[in-house]
Order: C-alpha cells, then structure tokens, then sequence
C-alpha cells in the first residue's frame, strides 16, 4: 500500500494553507517555496481541490486560496477522494466475483489486507487538517 506524490502533496499544501488561511489567500507560489512542491503541479492539484469545493480561488492583487470549511470539517479521506488517490490494499475489486490475481478464490491473506485497509480508511476518516495543524504546532513546542 502506497500513498503517491499527488495525496500526499496535498495533504501538504491544505496543511500549509490551513495554517495561514486566517490572515490572507494564500498563494500556490508561497506554497510551493514553503513545502518544496513543484508550482505546476500545486496548480493540477488545486483545480481538483476546487472542484470538489475543499478550496476556493481569491482573485486579485492579494488573491490566492483559502479553505472552503473549517479545517476541522475537511477530513484527509475528503482531501484524497478530491486528488483521486485510493488507498487500496488488494489488487481485486472487492465487488467481484473473481478472486484475487485472476484466479476463481481470493488469496489466503485478502481478508488480512481487507481488514488493514478499512483500518487506515477509518484513520484517514477521523483525521482533519486541525488535527495536522495541532499535532504539528504541539511538536514545535
């Protein structure tokens, strides 16, 4: 199970932008110099971000973006739907008939790989930007 570069980058940039949405819209450029992400590729983020209103774009001398909810309202399983990352731990499709790697019968340990990935999809689901905000600004302490 891997999380790719796109989920994980924007889990990064909502976090970064979390903790400064109170002040101004943030900008991608300002952004991208903080975490080390490509600005191209904050901007192919961001639009699917904004299609599934997690953020909104502020345009404008001092445009930028902010959180469309409170940070505690975005839970990271609605940041990696939005990115269309899925956190999947077995190759087959839960639904189908077939088993596991094509064969007729899942795999002797599909129900172990089932089981952690409703674990982490629970994790994900109870996990907020706030929650990243404190966690981080507890460590710095």
């Amino acid at each position: 199970m891997k999380l790719t570069s796109k989920g994980r980058y924007a889990v990064m940039a909502l976090v970064d932008l979390a903790r400064f949405n109170n002040i101004n819209p943030v900008s991608l450029r300002d952004i991208s110099l903080r975490q080390g992400i490509s600005l191209d590729y904050l901007e192919q983020i961001f639009s699917k971000l904004r299609k599934k209103e997690i953020v909104q774009s502020v345009r404008g001398n001092q445009g930028g973006y902010v959180l469309s909810k409170k940070a505690k309202e975005i839970k990271l399983t609605n940041i990696f739907d939005a990115v269309d990352e899925k956190v999947k731990t077995v190759q087959c499709k839960k639904e189908s008939k077939k088993g596991c790697n094509g064969k007729s019968t899942k795999c002797l340990t599909h129900n172990l790989w089932d089981e952690l990935e409703n674990h982490i999809n629970d994790f994900f689901e109870k996990k907020s930007l706030e929650d990243l905000i404190q966690d981080n600004t507890e460590r710095r302490i």
